[in-house]
């Protein structure tokens, strides 16, 4: 079992907005596909800056396989729909990493 995060750093001024758009958007339509499961979004407390806040999204992947199907297919599409609706206002940095136990 692989674990797929992205951590955002978000403007303040947005940052409800996009973890809204993240419920009700981003994570409904991404579960459709079935290749990334169990999502959560956690809120980062160690790494606060004045004007914005940091975010993880992460979500559990069969393998490094089904993690690119699902970025050929849905991943490179959704990100340029958040670049359109945020701009430079919201920055993500992917992490795959392994479940050891």
């Amino acid at each position: 079992m692989l674990i797929y995060n992205t951590t955002y750093h978000v403007t303040t001024a947005d940052a409800r907005n996009f973890v809204i758009w993240l419920n009700e958007c981003y994570i409904p339509e991404i579960e459709q596909s079935g290749e990334l499961k169990n999502p959560r979004i956690l809120h980062i407390l160690s790494h606060k800056e004045d004007d914005s806040e940091c975010f993880s999204l992460q979500w559990e992947v069969e393998d490094s396989a089904a993690l690119h199907r699902w970025h050929i297919r849905q991943g490179a599409r959704l990100n340029e729909e958040m670049l359109k609706i945020f701009k430079d206002k919201v920055i993500g940095f992917p992490t795959l990493m392994e479940v050891i136990k």
